[in-house]
């Protein structure tokens, strides 16, 4: 029997915040094309991701991937630290 593929959706961004106690807010930017001009321009977002140990700090840059719902608006998890 054959694993199954993982559907769970991957973000590379960079820590903003750490805070809280067990959870880093991460900013992921994406590039858009804007759909009358077709100019590309930058999309960015906030994430609050789960960080179990606190071992990720401001600048990190991390990869986080989606996870159940962990309280109100928290559903990510850090999964590593990009090099």
């Amino acid at each position: 029997m054959q694993k199954k593929q993982s559907t769970k959706k991957q973000l590379k961004g960079t820590v903003v915040s750490d805070k809280m106690q067990k959870t880093v807010v991460v900013s992921v930017s994406r590039y858009v094309e804007h759909p009358k001009y077709k100019k590309f321009y930058s999309v960015d977002k906030k994430y609050k991701a789960h960080d179990e140990k606190g071992e990720y700090k401001v600048g990190d840059t991390v990869i986080i991937e989606e996870s159940r719902p962990l309280s109100k608006d928290k559903h990510f998890v850090v999964i590593n630290k990009v090099k």
